[in-house]
């Protein structure tokens, strides 16, 4: 080991967080760097939820409204929310295709050959991904808002919310990286990408679990999408914020307590399977 290299080495607790921190924007700009030169991944992850409320809020929306018993209007305040949700749940594919393209192609090995922290080469991948996650959601409701969508609340209460989704996208790039570092490769990656779908619609995204087949609606009120998206549409004010159910009565507790409990487990699986990769 060079001497350069062991005057790097962290010599205290407090050193050691600082040299994590430093390494992990080291990691997160790498991520970001790349998202700016390829621009294509951003319209990627965004085509779906655009193209969703594009689809949903004017060409089914009446008919959903009216199922609903709410005008396409205020039908549109009920689903922007959930397409939030769901743009959180769909940036696992790019989180996992990235994490599984850099173990495939060595990237990984080789930023461990260094004298990096094995935590920041995870916790960087989070960073860039929440960061991306803000520029999603900026986008989506700036559109959101063209198209006729607006919040009731107060900015505390918007800025609540925000929050919330970004903790549910923390929570699920933990998923994405254990999947990245699980799969064989990044073709994998994308075959196992449909396995989202059932996570992102059977929830309280498009229609309300009220509406579906009763077996259906236990497993839907329980999903960690539905709490997140309950909450966020009442701290909008939007219709739907409020149910009878125990999970919407308490659906900001749920949606702190669900993506915390999820990061604690898949940060540990996380590190526990990079450690692994390197036996």
């Amino acid at each position: 080991m060079s001497t350069s290299t062991l005057e790097r080495l962290p010599r205290s607790r407090v050193s050691e967080l600082g040299w994590a921190a430093s390494d992990t924007w080291v990691v997160a700009r790498r991520h970001l760097l790349r998202l700016v030169r390829r621009p294509d991944e951003l319209l990627g992850t965004l085509l779906i939820p655009v193209m969703a409320v594009v689809m949903f809020g004017f060409v089914f929306g009446d008919a959903f409204g009216a199922a609903m018993a709410v005008p396409g209007g205020e039908y549109r305040d009920f689903l922007l929310p959930g397409l939030f949700a769901l743009t959180m749940a769909f940036g696992i594919g790019n989180t996992t295709i990235a994490v599984a393209a850099d173990v495939r192609g060595g990237v990984l090995d080789r930023m461990r050959s260094l004298p990096m922290s094995n935590v920041a080469l995870l916790t960087g991948r989070v960073l860039a991904d929440l960061v991306t996650a803000v520029v999603e959601l900026v986008i989506l409701m700036t559109l959101g808002m063209v198209l006729g969508w607006q919040w009731h609340g107060s900015l505390a209460a918007v800025l609540a919310a925000v929050g919330l989704l970004l903790l549910l996208r923390l929570a699920l790039s933990w998923v994405g990286i254990l999947l990245g570092l699980l799969v064989s490769g990044p073709e994998a990656a994308m075959k196992y990408f449909a396995l989202v779908f059932p996570l992102a619609m059977v929830a309280d995204t498009i229609v309300p679990t009220s509406l579906m087949p009763g077996w259906l609606a236990g497993a839907a009120e329980w999903n960690p999408l539905s709490a997140t998206v309950i909450a966020v549409r009442h701290l909008f004010g939007g219709p739907g914020g409020a149910g009878t159910s125990w999970v919407s009565e308490h659906a900001v507790a749920m949606a702190v307590g669900w993506p915390l409990a999820i990061t604690a487990v898949g940060a540990f699986l996380a590190l526990a399977r990079l450690r692994r990769l390197g036996r």
